[in-house]
């Protein structure tokens, strides 16, 4: 029957869309334990990159103590991470008390533009913000992070130790060559990508963070390094992160000099450094390499943001990346892959076909 098939591409599609929504409620409801193993599989990824740069483009590095020294290297550059962030957190924790004359300046200022003649005090502010009461919220999020780190280093751990079974799985889950090199291939591509994403956004991070440097030590502003390192940190969120990044230090400017023509002009030269990085050098550091819609990027990074929090922000398009490669491999999800992709090539120009998609033609 002429309908039949019609039929039934509406019904794979209607399963495929049902699947899709299924596994989106599921990633919400079991996300304390799905974050953690996906920041755990993240820094795997980074370890092994790590290792197989040491490996191969050190001739003279032994192979043998590649991944080790990798595993340190890794584990040295978070807790620098942590050590610099607690240092200068306390610091500035400080340095806000110095400045609460010029923030009831501020206010008095702002409340005049509006007309208002009496205006609240910052003490006042701060007694009905009643800090006391989201004290037990902050410490218990201190506490989860604490607890979340524990287990995405247990989770790194058992990973990296099942390493060397990871070979012997493919070849007992796919016999055949054919399908092992498939399946292979598959890996890589993933691999590739993120290990892409990963170094693109460093390097873009490092230009943004340096030119805002530069121009929050030319114009004399207080704790520049530690604004510099939150605005490299906040670039690995896609989009939003180097635009909030770059945003803070203006806000702060106008607490600490007497006039808000520095903070303006901060604000405008740091706008104009993410926007030159984000939207000419990293276009073309990124090329065609990621192969997703911008569009896509966004709707990920509200979509796992919305699942995740801020850890699938972080994670958002590796996530997308691997969901992309993963999709295009059946018949049934390819579409979705393909509007997922830039080019609407999803398995690459070199790559495959889907494993289901193959049509044997009839004599």
């Amino acid at each position: 029957m002429p309908t039949q098939p019609a039929s039934d591409a509406v019904s794979r599609n209607a399963l495929v869309i049902l699947a899709v929504i299924a596994c989106g409620a599921t990633l919400w409801l079991l996300k304390g334990v799905l974050t953690q193993l996906a920041l755990a599989v993240f820094l795997a990824v980074i370890i092994d990159g790590f290792a197989r740069v040491l490996a191969e483009r050190t001739p003279r590095f032994p192979r043998a103590f590649a991944l080790p020294v990798a595993i340190l290297l890794t584990i040295a550059l978070l807790v620098a991470i942590a050590v610099i962030i607690a240092d200068n957190a306390g610091g500035f924790a400080a340095q806000i008390v110095t400045y609460t004359p010029k923030l009831e300046g501020l206010l008095a200022r702002g409340a005049a533009a509006v007309g208002m003649e009496a205006p609240p005090s910052l003490a006042q502010i701060v007694r009905q913000l009643d800090p006391a009461k989201y004290a037990a919220t902050v410490a218990q999020s201190l506490q989860s992070v604490a607890s979340d780190t524990f287990f995405v280093l247990i989770y790194l751990a058992f990973i990296i130790a099942s390493r060397r079974g990871f070979r012997r799985k493919i070849v007992a889950m796919f016999p055949s060559n054919r399908e092992r090199d498939e399946a292979v291939q598959i890996f890589q591509r993933i691999r590739d990508g993120v290990e892409q994403y990963l170094w693109v956004q460093t390097i873009t991070g490092l230009m943004i963070a340096v030119g805002s440097l530069a121009c929050m030590l030319a114009f004399g502003l207080d704790n520049a390094l530690f604004w510099a390192f939150l605005i490299f940190l906040a670039s690995y969120i896609p989009i939003i992160g180097g635009v909030i990044g770059v945003a803070l230090p203006p806000l702060f400017a106008l607490v600490q000099f007497d006039t808000p023509w520095p903070a303006l002009f901060i604000a405008a030269i740091l706008q104009t450094v993410q926007f030159v990085v984000g939207n000419l050098i990293q276009p073309k550091m990124q090329g065609d390499s990621l192969n997703i819609d911008p569009v896509v990027v966004l709707l990920s990074l509200a979509f796992w943001g919305l699942i995740w929090g801020m850890p699938g922000m972080f994670l958002s398009t590796p996530l997308t990346v691997m969901a992309m490669i993963i999709l295009a491999q059946f018949r049934g999800s390819l579409w979705i892959a393909i509007l997922l992709s830039a080019n609407g090539d999803p398995a690459g120009r070199h790559g495959h076909q889907p494993a289901q998609a193959k049509t044997v033609r009839k004599p």
